[in-house]
């Protein structure tokens, strides 16, 4: 039987790296596994782990706007996310890590 718990991460980072090779767009065509890679460095660095959890997501069902970074439980939606959007997402899951509340966009 399911146990249920409190997720242990403070933030949970999804980035979205469908790829539907060409076919469509997708997150994928626009360096998402870059932008992963590039914020779990981050987190590491930051020393966030055990905190801050970034995972691959699969489809969201946005990726006409993607590439799309999700993050739990604060529900936080990045859509047109590139290398450079980064450090406003690192931003963002500071403040979370730091007790406040997720405001809406800024």
């Amino acid at each position: 039987m399911a146990v249920q718990r409190e997720s242990p991460y403070s933030a949970h980072v999804f980035v979205c790296t469908n790829d539907r090779g060409g076919e469509r767009k997708s997150c994928a065509d626009d360096n998402s596994e870059l932008v992963k890679a590039t914020l779990k460095r981050v987190v590491e660095e930051k020393g966030w782990k055990g905190k801050v959890r970034v995972s691959t997501s699969g489809c969201m069902g946005l990726c006409t706007t993607g590439p799309n970074v999700m993050i739990y439980p604060q529900k936080v939606l990045f859509t047109g996310v590139s290398q450079d959007d980064v450090e406003g997402i690192v931003s963002v899951i500071e403040r979370f890590i730091a007790g406040e509340r997720w405001q809406g966009a800024r």
